[in-house]
């Protein structure tokens, strides 16, 4: 009987096409590990970070060395991730890299961690403790701006040197590798829920249209590049056609409305040019998923009280994600409540020049903004002089 025998060279053949086969399985998926010290029994958690949410994907208990690993499918596109222990997170991100680790102790987790396996996930690091400085120093400033300490025109410019501190950072990364997961990264890095990158100052605009441009030829496809480049085109279209509102210096009879069309509560468009004409308006852009909102609708609720007699309306503007806590909240306000649904990328908001949460101005009784009021601690008596 005759016997089929494979050649060595068919077997070398076979062997590597067997190899490569095996890795690009491999391939298909990414390794996240590392070692926590002073971590020994505590959860870490595997979280994506998507355009408008965050999922958990995996967990692990940490062991008595200290060390995690999770391995999970690569994304189709670069994607952002983080890994959570209590309530301190690392944020990191997968493109073309296959093995990421970390290096952290459990006391510090966020800040003071190693990483190897990526340059990305370094500059990452660097944007992040960027973000942390700003977020420090405007919370400082603030304290003090409360506390009556700091000036209305002091507090702006500390707000406005924080934010530009961190931006000659990101810049570095934006427009040395705009393609990169970092650059995209440093664009969207917030504070009180407020884009430290103002899509809709001129400056900052060039940045987000470089990596706009550069995600869009290397990932048509991606959500990520359509959301960015969407936003950048938005961004251009606006720092080209619109002056920033700059009440200073302009008499009163020369500033004309800026409507506001927004859902309340149930559905309904409820326009600011419906509720301001004939009173004093109050026109607040805030977040009711801040730590300081419950205070400052306290503040609100009591002024209302006291002013809505003689002519005092709220329209309230709400950019908060999530629709579901500010339904809640909203339901037991006595004022309009309205809702952004485009959150920190709303129109209106730069139409307005809000560059930090909460913002309020005073509307004539023709429903021209008149002041801006920076301390809700002083909204009583600039209503009263209105008044």
């Amino acid at each position: 009987m005759k016997t089929n025998r494979l050649n060595p060279l068919t077997i070398l053949l076979c062997t590597l096409i067997g190899l490569l086969s095996g890795c690009q399985r491999s391939a298909k998926d990414f390794t996240v590990s590392g070692i926590v010290a002073g971590a020994e029994g505590q959860t870490i958690y595997l979280e994506n970070i998507g355009l408008s949410s965050v999922t958990l994907l995996d967990s692990a208990k940490v062991g008595t060395s200290g060390k995690f690993n999770f391995k999970r499918p690569r994304p189709d596109y670069p994607d952002f991730y983080r890994l959570r222990l209590k309530n301190q997170w690392i944020n990191f991100a997968i493109d073309s890299t296959e093995t990421i680790t970390f290096t952290a102790d459990a006391k510090s987790f966020a800040t003071s961690y190693t990483v190897e396996g990526s340059d990305n996930c370094t500059a990452i690091k660097a944007i992040t403790l960027a973000q942390l400085d700003a977020s420090q120093e405007i919370a400082h400033a603030r304290d003090e701006y409360q506390a009556g300490t700091l000036s209305d025109s002091a507090y702006r410019q500390r707000i406005i040197s924080a934010a530009e501190a961190y931006k000659e950072v990101a810049r570095k990364y934006i427009y040395a590798q705009p393609m990169s997961t970092a650059a995209y990264f440093a664009l969207f890095q917030q504070v009180d829920g407020m884009l430290l990158f103002d899509l809709y100052d001129k400056n900052d605009s060039r940045a987000f249209g470089a990596v706009a441009t550069s995600y869009n030829n290397l990932y048509p496809e991606s959500p990520r590049s359509k959301h960015l480049y969407n936003l950048a085109l938005q961004s251009l279209k606006v720092t080209r056609n619109r002056p920033e509102l700059n009440l200073e210096g302009i008499p009163t009879k020369e500033v004309e409305m800026i409507d506001i069309e927004l859902p309340d509560l149930h559905g309904r468009t409820v326009k600011l040019s419906d509720v301001a004409p004939g009173h004093i308006t109050l026109l607040c852009f805030t977040a009711y998923e801040a730590e300081w909102a419950p205070t400052l609708n306290l503040t609100l609720g009591s002024i209302y009280e006291k002013f809505r007699g003689r002519g005092l309306v709220i329209y309230q503007v709400s950019l908060d994600d999530n629709v579901h806590l500010w339904k809640n909240v909203a339901s037991n306000l006595a004022w309009t409540c309205v809702r952004d649904p485009e959150s920190v990328y709303s129109r209106y908001t730069a139409l307005y020049n809000v560059r930090n949460l909460p913002t309020l101005f005073l509307l004539n009784r023709h429903g021209a903004p008149v002041k801006r009021v920076d301390n809700p601690d002083r909204l009583e008596s600039e209503i009263q002089a209105l008044l």
